[in-house]
């Protein structure tokens, strides 16, 4: 198994909370699927997990679910359109994985 971070977006109100969390796993989808169900544990009330989880393989050896960045930015923009405008322009070299 590899050390994975992956970078999900969750959303509060008006801000936008960025974080990477890391992931002993098989592949990058293995790693995504444990950091979706981190996130759906992660948020309370007026929380919303969004549908964009990005997976980076490490060469390191960190400790399983380490914070390791979060950026919190306010934003009157809804959901997609936030996406869409700060992460996924389609110049990204990455595999979204929301349709």
């Amino acid at each position: 198994m590899d050390w994975f971070a992956v970078r999900h977006v969750i959303k509060n109100r008006d801000a936008y909370e960025e974080r990477s969390t890391l992931w002993r796993a098989t592949s990058a989808e293995d790693a995504i699927a444990k950091a979706e169900a981190e996130a759906a544990e992660y948020v309370w009330e007026d929380l919303t997990v969004l549908p964009l989880f990005q997976s980076y393989r490490l060469a390191d050896k960190p400790e399983d679910a380490s914070e390791v960045f979060s950026l919190i930015r306010h934003s009157p923009l809804p959901p997609d359109e936030y996406l869409d405008a700060f992460f996924s322009t389609g110049n990204e070299l990455h595999k979204p994985t929301r349709s």
